[in-house]
């Protein structure tokens, strides 16, 4: 039996001195995505994260918040942004601003770069207006490799970027079939039981449960068999690090996360009873969905005289989680053990609504349904007409519908549309995405 997955998804991380468009970048490489912000103690600027798309490939982009330019507490800015950076990343983009030349900031900076491993690429940003060669010429001297010069505002040179970006990263497929094992990831925050969660699951401590320096920062896989079906339970436990600074950084890694999510069949989030749900576990759950995985929720710790109450508990759920689809929540003590042997059957429920063959038959009766109920509204007084629909992909569900028009069907209405379906065939726990194909007007030349 292989446990063997597809290959990680990528992380690339994009640092630099203030105001030199990191953030425009990484809005243009993600297309404006869900950003997830992570609050780190020490550190002067959230990070963002966000997925970024290219030739059918997946990666994760990191934006890592502008450096301080004063002169007494550069050093310490430096070493701290790129330690954040580094720790995660497989690649860094290093953005310079063309207009500014080289600074002594930059110099600073070239000198932290030159001791990672990760491959370093130099990005010469604010390049519009100016001749190419010209606008590289200043930062041959530090180096590092021939700069890549762009605009992330206009996105000129952004496909040469992404040639680098490719062209460094090894090309791991997806595996379709993994011999019938399902990938369950157990995702959320540090100490929210994710190791005792597992081990309840398995019947047997085969996870260290320990709060200790040194634990790996790689995600645990763990084999297990079902109710007969093959699984690997993947356990994204928090980072610890002996370096003072790493530890302050990454206790807890929002890469490593959404790596093992992107992994995996399905994601297991898992939500502390005592804290109730927090910003970052809304964030992780909107980058899962985002992913399109199949998905559960488990608030853990239930047992514990701390733990909300459960109305209380279920009334955040709705509030802080409104975008997610229809799904099994369990209140549970994986300590005591109780209430975890659903927890394995809801996920794998999970997989098998985001995997299922919908009949064309009953999505055109369904789509019907859904028309008579609430039309789709008209664009500039012209009917936006749905004709027909059929199933388009799996995990998640996708439906590609056709009609004309269909490039000014609204957003709400896809969202309307979606919640119908899922509600019609009864799917729990997965997305269902929209696409539409457009009829082609024979008399537009």
């Amino acid at each position: 039996m292989s446990a063997e997955g597809p290959g990680k998804l990528p992380v690339v991380a994009i640092i630099g001195r203030p105001n030199v468009g990191k953030s425009t970048l990484f809005n243009r490489l993600t297309h404006s995505r869900r950003a997830l912000v992570h609050d780190q103690p020490g550190v002067t600027r959230d990070r963002l994260y966000g997925l970024a798309y290219a030739n059918a490939r997946q990666f994760l982009m990191i934006d890592t918040g502008g450096l301080s330019d004063s002169a007494e507490t550069i050093e310490q800015a430096v070493r701290l942004q790129v330690e954040a950076a580094l720790l995660e990343a497989d690649v860094v983009l290093w953005i310079l601003d063309a207009k500014d030349g080289l600074t002594a900031v930059d110099i600073e900076q070239a000198r932290e770069l030159r001791l990672t491993e990760q491959p370093v690429f130099l990005v010469i940003n604010k390049a519009e207006g100016l001749d190419r060669d010209v606008a590289r010429l200043d930062f041959h001297e530090l180096g590092m490799g021939s700069p890549v010069v762009i605009s992330a505002r206009t996105g000129a040179g952004i496909d040469s970027l992404w040639e680098v970006i490719l062209g460094s990263v090894p090309v791991v497929p997806w595996v379709a079939d993994r011999d019938s094992v399902v990938r369950i990831a157990f995702a959320g925050r540090p100490n929210v039981g994710k190791s005792t969660l597992v081990n309840a699951c398995v019947g047997d401590d085969r996870v260290v449960v320990a709060d200790e320096p040194g634990t790996t920062r790689d995600s645990v896989a763990v084999p297990m068999v079902f109710r007969a079906q093959s699984l690997v339970l993947i356990d994204t436990a928090g980072v610890r690090r002996k370096a003072k600074v790493r530890e302050s950084l990454e206790k807890f890694s929002v890469a490593k996360t959404l790596q093992a999510v992107a992994e995996a069949d399905a994601a297991v989030l898992v939500i502390d009873a005592c804290e109730g749900l927090t910003e970052q576990d809304a964030t992780i759950a909107g980058l899962i969905c985002e992913q399109g995985r199949a998905m559960s929720l488990v608030i853990n710790k239930m047992d514990s005289p701390n733990a909300g109450r459960r109305s209380d508990l279920e009334r955040q759920i709705a509030r802080v989680l409104p975008f997610l689809p229809p799904h099994r929540t369990r209140f549970i003590s994986a300590q005591r053990r109780r209430g975890v042997k659903r927890v394995l059957g809801d996920a794998l429920e999970a997989v098998e609504s985001a995997g299922r063959s919908l009949s064309t038959a009953k999505i055109n009766k369904t789509l019907n349904e859904a028309m008579e109920r609430h039309a789709p509204p008209r664009h500039g007084g012209r009917l936006v007409r749905i004709k027909y629909g059929h199933q388009g992909g799996k995990n998640p569900p996708m439906l590609v519908l056709h009609g004309n028009l269909l490039e000014h069907l609204s957003v709400s209405y896809r969202r309307y549309l979606s919640n119908f379906f899922i509600k019609s065939f009864a799917l729990v726990g997965t997305p269902l995405r929209i696409e539409v194909r457009v009829a082609n007007n024979p008399y537009r030349s």
